[in-house]
């Protein structure tokens, strides 16, 4: 189920708000896990029971662990909890990924083409967090199962994150508070959500659609490169906001995903900015367990590239998610190694424009569906085609005023200007009474896309 459902939006959430704030303390949770079953059932009724059987899993693991912390009975529970969460994410999403490379190799091994089940690369991760952080002594293992269960397949952030760490909300599992101002503020930033995917995002998505059927020329591969980055942006960033927004609701604080990429001048501080959660997950899971930056330089780089394959092959089980991330790595090696000097010294303008060239290049890469097509796409920034079509042109004409807002929008503009006429007593009064309007209004319009029909996919489901 989408967010960006009518089914979501008038039935499913009203239905479960009302429940959750109708039961009694003690029950909250258990309407809360009711309710992410149901959500999780209404796509894939038959692979809940894989995922309720991973939470079995991560409870009991984590129990264990805690019993025997410091012995080698508990390091032993603690690498069969790690082959316990992580095996159901390789069979289902990369076994045929090894299958199909193993067989151009020549073997010749039948494809299982199993079902992806949603969201199983987010709460995989967020298990493995849970148990590690059991086991090195910064949370303490969950005994009751509802809790745990509730923690893991919490819908708001179920299938596209941001992934949320039992620490993160430990102490709202026990006990949180509810209030009519936390309600109305995540009311608000889920309709920005909404808007952000609805509005932004599938618009750009046909942008995108029709650059892509166009005939070939310089201008299009570029009007399609900065439509497909702010497609995946708002997109995804919207989905996390209205994650947020839903939890704030539930009287929970899930950590922010995205904090303007695009402003960034480097790679390094794009990655401080984009998929903030999943970022700190591989450095605090991965990358410092490797050895971080302590290791020496040699180390440092195997280190990284090791990190930034995984981050690839996270996303997706094929060559191109890996080159994506093989990318990023690179680049922050170069920028940590070779590049920051002279970064450093660059006009801001220049080290803006070389963040954004690399961000245009590395999308086309994570899009394409091989790598002999992502460089065809990058090539075709570069020239081998007319400078213009006029069907690319007329897709940049008519979705222009939707491109110069996703432009601004993608900056601190807008926030900035909210907050300066808040800043003075008239302009708070006029952003309190146009606050509620403009929700209403972002949430009008995105149903009346919705009901539409119009183009509404959601890019991290595949995830």
């Amino acid at each position: 189920m989408l967010f960006s459902s009518v089914t979501f939006l008038y039935f499913f959430l009203p239905v479960v708000l009302g429940l959750y704030f109708l039961a009694p303390k003690r029950c909250k949770n258990a309407v809360l896990l009711l309710a992410s079953l149901v959500f999780y059932a209404y796509g894939e009724p038959r692979l809940v029971l894989l995922m309720l059987l991973s939470v079995l899993s991560g409870y009991v693991h984590g129990l264990l662990i805690e019993r025997f912390r410091g012995t080698r009975a508990g390091k032993v529970f603690l690498v069969s909890s790690v082959c316990f969460s992580l095996a159901p994410l390789l069979l289902f999403k990369y076994a045929d990924f090894f299958i199909g490379n193993l067989n151009a190799l020549g073997a010749s091994l039948p494809l299982l083409k199993l079902t992806l089940p949603i969201g199983i690369s987010f709460y995989t991760f967020q298990i493995l967090s849970y148990t590690v952080d059991v086991a090195r002594g910064t949370a303490k293992a969950q005994r009751n199962f509802i809790d745990l269960a509730t923690y893991i397949s919490l819908f708001p952030q179920l299938i596209a994150g941001p992934i949320v760490r039992y620490t993160d909300v430990a102490a709202a599992l026990h006990a949180r508070s509810h209030s009519a101002e936390a309600v109305g503020s995540g009311a608000l930033r889920f309709s920005i959500g909404l808007g952000k995917k609805v509005l932004l995002a599938n618009l750009l998505g046909e942008l995108c659609a029709a650059l892509k059927t166009a005939e070939a020329s310089v201008l299009g591969s570029w009007g399609y490169a900065a439509a497909l980055c702010l497609q995946i942006y708002f997109d995804f960033s919207g989905y996390s906001d209205m994650a947020i927004g839903l939890g704030m609701m539930l009287g929970f604080h899930f950590p922010e995903n995205f904090n303007y990429p695009f402003i960034s001048q480097s790679a390094t501080e794009f990655w401080r900015r984009w998929h903030i959660t999943l970022g700190s997950w591989f450095r605090d899971y991965v990358y410092i367990p490797l050895g971080g930056s302590r290791a020496g330089a040699w180390k440092q780089v195997r280190n990284i590239l090791i990190v930034w394959c995984l981050t690839g092959f996270w996303h997706g089980a094929s060559w191109n998610f890996i080159a994506w991330g093989l990318f990023f790595g690179v680049l922050l090696i170069a920028e940590k190694l070779l590049l920051g000097h002279a970064l450093e010294k660059m006009p801001r303008v220049l080290r803006h424009l070389y963040l954004l060239l690399a961000a245009l290049v590395s999308f086309l890469i994570f899009d394409a569906a091989s790598l002999p097509e992502a460089g065809r796409a990058i090539a075709g920034l570069f020239g081998g085609a007319p400078f213009t079509s006029a069907a690319g042109l007329y897709s940049l004409k008519s979705y222009f005023v939707i491109l110069l807002l996703a432009v601004v929008g993608a900056t601190p503009l807008p926030k900035a200007a909210v907050a300066r006429i808040s800043a003075t007593r008239a302009g708070g009064k006029l952003v309190s009474i146009l606050t509620p309007l403009f929700m209403a209004a972002l949430l009008l319009v995105s149903t009346a896309y919705l009901v539409d029909g119009s183009f509404n996919p959601f890019l991290y489901f595949r995830f």
